[in-house]
């Protein structure tokens, strides 16, 4: 550990840029003050009783973490801020009449629930516990302040293992009347023998060597492993730093009319409107958050006026933030304190539920209502849940384990694992997993992510488990008190019945569940009536067209229901789905008379495409003709033979008959199922306004031709936009395919992780092809969005997942037609509207 550094005079901070106090910072200044210095700066400036105390910025971390020792200088800003804070406090840290006793807490400008580190009851030495029991005449007490601060400083700061084993007993033990100093000597030198035995280390006794290596520890664990594993889940900079809030303790544990819990201002897990959350009586907050001990429900625990101050408080800061918070408080002697507020992590389902009530209460504007639902978050509501048939003889056939506290919503099914390494092991080996735990701890991060479902014996819907699997969108049960996980028997009882690891069981995150066996699951409707508003009105505020992939008449209900504007497909995909598309490449191959050949390709198009047109009524269809270099259709389209034996096929109008094959059996497909309009086809690879022009030629040919289009898919088509543009019905631009083609990798490469999660760790990208469009691609699709005309809105045709900032970008540019696959276009949709009401 650095040694403090002391370089100006006493109580004079020798530079005024490290530090903060609560009541002069400025709470909107979150990147320097962490999200928990920026919440109890903005608390504190409302009037709102939080205890006093300051915050070491992320500038520090920053320099701490470079250069490895204290920035010179803050030493004696912590000093100075000391000696203000015992002056706002009227104690005295480390000493009596009244002792100070400090919190310091981690506090990133992102929210990393539980990833870094935190000591609580700092300060508490011999003289400062002698003091402390003349002032609360309570030998236990105190015995539990030291034997909670030695383990947590020895953890925390030393990174011993299980330091605190053993002391619980010691502390019950303990005659709340016995002489305080007795206690203290009996207590301290316990935990250091223990400590010494197992890891050789010693927790120091001075206060003010405890402050700064705690300090110090916030500022590692920025760059711990856990840390950096949830931040790279979480696409978090790794640059940012953590704050410090070093702040001045209150006791939860003090006497029975004391506690500690958290709060949230709706129901994180179903959005449900009103105050959610738990109380621990004669407890730390710790207790709470770690899942060790299981909490009782705030509306039942907590005493009727404080409950209504808490109820009031946490409505007016909703109100104020625009948000659902995440409150952390504590009771001193039935008195209310804040500790933290933050944007409350919540599921899936919430999100859409609050932010529905959020545009229907109107107290905020539709922005600041979106603002907190992510697409990705509607992706997840879309996911497949239990067969309710194969759920009621699953508990008709006693295959119940056990029910707990249902902490994020989801139904799913894998192999139990009761240990996080080989939980990720299996994942990786391709098994779904459910990891079951006593408890969970942030050690277990890895496995956590790599499972579908977790289940702890221990611990409320405040828990660590809970609190992480919602940031996750993970299934989770906690509480479940009936389980006993043996890890090293590698089974899991439960009422008188083992699970062993590796059996299948299936969870229910909502009901709070816990299954033998695997039960089935089957996809829900996802509109449902909060969804529904929500997207309405995200597509009223960008006002864009989405379409939606499909390639049979059955997948048009699916897209309806998606709100799809309207339809695309592509006529290798709809031969395939039917068993004709060897029909079409057999007839490519075949020593058949040129126009024979052709006559069958157009008869099969017209044969498949009809269906499909008549199921989609008067949604407008696009339809992509053939591709036969397309990567993705290299075995499908058995690409090498055709291409060797016609080369010319590799060319977009290379075999200008089979474009206008196409062209006459989609024409006689569209009149077949009685449409007038709104059907067009569209070639790939387009790059020259020649091509545009030869393409308008062939279809004067056909009588009644429908319209027809360009897929532009290269930089040249980029840049020649205005001028293809000129020459065809309808222009598309493959944004995946132009991505790849400026940074010269394949194009599937952009739909996975690896090799390019490795290539970008290693810095050799600025940008990600895969979530954010390159600067040269935003400049070839300004060109692009200039070829636009009041008849011909270009649009854009995305793959996968479309990441939010992706849309964003395009929706700046200018765009506001797309396609996309069906269960994109609800996410879509919502990322649309945000990037309308962010103008």
């Amino acid at each position: 550990m650095a040694e403090p550094q002391s370089a100006g005079r006493p109580g004079v901070p020798a530079t005024p840029g490290f530090t903060r106090t609560f009541a002069e910072a400025d709470p909107a200044d979150v990147d320097r003050l962490g999200g928990k210095g920026s919440g109890l700066a903005r608390m504190s400036q409302q009037g709102l009783r939080v205890p006093p105390g300051y915050v070491i910025g992320t500038d520090a971390c920053r320099r701490y973490l470079a250069e490895g020792t204290l920035p010179a200088g803050l030493a004696d800003e912590v000093a100075a801020r000391l000696a203000e804070l015992e002056r706002d406090s009227g104690k005295t840290f480390g000493a009596g009449p009244t002792p100070l006793l400090l919190s310091v807490r981690s506090g990133a400008p992102v929210s990393m629930p539980g990833m870094m580190d935190t000591v609580l009851n700092l300060g508490i030495g011999r003289e400062a516990a002698v003091a402390l029991g003349a002032v609360t005449g309570d030998a236990r007490f105190v015995a539990d302040l030291t034997a909670r601060f030695h383990a947590m400083y020895a953890e925390t700061v030393l990174g011993a293992l299980d330091p605190g084993e053993g002391s619980d007993a010691l502390v019950a033990a303990v005659d709340p009347a016995e002489e305080v100093g007795a206690v203290y000597d009996r207590i301290w030198s316990a935990c250091e023998a223990a400590l010494e035995e197992s890891d050789g280390e010693s927790v120091p006794a001075d206060p003010t060597a405890q402050l700064f290596g705690a300090v110090e520890a916030v500022f590692r664990s920025w760059n711990t492993r856990r840390a950096r594993t949830y931040r790279e889940f979480h696409a978090i900079p790794h640059d940012l730093g953590t704050a410090v809030v070093v702040q001045s303790m209150v006791f939860g544990n003090l006497s029975d009319d004391s506690g500690s819990g958290v709060v949230f201002t709706r129901n994180p897990a179903s959005g449900e409107p009103g105050l959610f959350g738990e109380y621990l009586a004669h407890a730390q907050g710790e207790d709470v958050v770690a899942g060790t001990r299981t909490p009782d429900p705030v509306d039942r625990a907590l005493a009727p006026a404080l409950l209504d101050e808490l109820r009031r408080t946490c409505a007016d800061l909703e109100r104020d933030r625009g948000d659902v918070l995440d409150i952390e408080f504590t009771v001193e002697r039935s008195t209310l304190y804040f500790l933290q507020v933050r944007s409350a992590k919540r599921t899936p389902e919430a999100a859409v539920r609050i932010a529905a009530d959020f545009l229907a209460e109107a107290h905020v504007a539709p922005a600041v209502a979106l603002r907190n639902l992510s697409p990705e978050q509607v992706r997840q509501v879309q996911r497949p849940g239990f067969d309710d048939d194969e759920v009621a003889r699953a508990r008709a056939g006693d295959r119940l384990l056990t029910t707990g506290i249902g902490a994020c919503p989801g139904q799913v099914s894998g192999v139990l694992v009761l240990d996080p390494d080989r939980a990720k092991e299996r994942a990786d080996a391709g098994e779904d997993v459910i990891l079951a735990r006593a408890v969970t701890s942030p050690a277990d991060l890895h496995g956590m992510i790599a499972a579908n479902g977790i289940v702890t014996a221990t611990g409320g819907s405040t828990s660590h488990a809970a609190v992480v699997a919602r940031a996750l969108g993970t299934s989770c049960v906690v509480g479940a008190s009936a389980i006993t996980v043996d890890e090293a028997a590698r089974t899991l009882v439960v009422g008188g019945r083992t699970v062993a690891e590796g059996d299948e069981v299936s969870l229910d995150g909502a009901g709070g569940e816990l299954f033998l066996g695997r039960i089935s699951t089957a996809t829900p409707a996802a509109a449902t009536g909060a969804l529904g508003s929500v997207l309405a009105a995200a597509a009223g505020a960008s006002g864009c067209e989405v379409l939606v992939r499909v390639t049979l008449p059955a997948d048009v209900a699916r897209a309806r229901e998606a709100g799809a504007s309207g339809l695309v497909t592509a006529v290798d995909d709809v031969l395939a789905a039917t068993g004709h598309l060897d029909g079409l490449v057999e007839e490519l191959l075949s020593d058949a008379g040129v126009q024979e050949r052709f006559d069958r390709v157009a008869d099969l198009v017209e044969q498949e495409l009809t269906p499909l047109l008549d199921a989609a009524g008067d949604l407008p269809v696009g339809v992509r003709a053939v591709d036969l270099v397309a990567d993705e259709a290299r075995e499908l389209l058995q690409q090498t033979a055709v291409t060797t034996r016609h080369p010319e096929l590799a060319l977009p109008l290379g075999r200008p008959a089979l474009v206008e094959a196409q062209l006459r059996g989609l024409t006689r497909a569209a009149a077949a199922a009685g449409r007038t309009g709104g059907v067009h086809l569209a070639v790939r690879h387009l790059s020259d306004p020649a091509e545009a022009a030869a393409l308008r030629a062939l279809a004067t040919e056909v009588p009644g031709a429908v319209a027809v289009g360009a897929y532009l898919t290269s930089p040249r088509a980029a840049a020649g936009a205005p001028d293809i543009a000129a020459c065809v019905d309808v222009l598309w631009v493959e944004v995946r395919a132009l991505q790849s083609a400026v940074f010269g990798i394949p194009a599937r490469q952009l739909l996975t992780s690896d090799p390019l999660d490795d290539y970008l760790r290693r810095g050799l990208l600025s940008v990600d092809p895969r979530t954010a469009l390159d600067p040269v691609v935003r400049s070839l699709l300004g060109t692009v969005a200039a070829a636009q005309r009041a008849d011909l809105p270009v649009g854009m045709r995305l793959s996968g997942e479309v990441p939010e900032e992706a849309a964003a970008q395009l929706y700046g540019l200018g765009f506001r037609r797309f396609a996309v696959d069906v269960d994109g276009a609800r996410p879509l949709v919502l990322a649309l509207g945000k990037a309308a009401l962010g103008d």
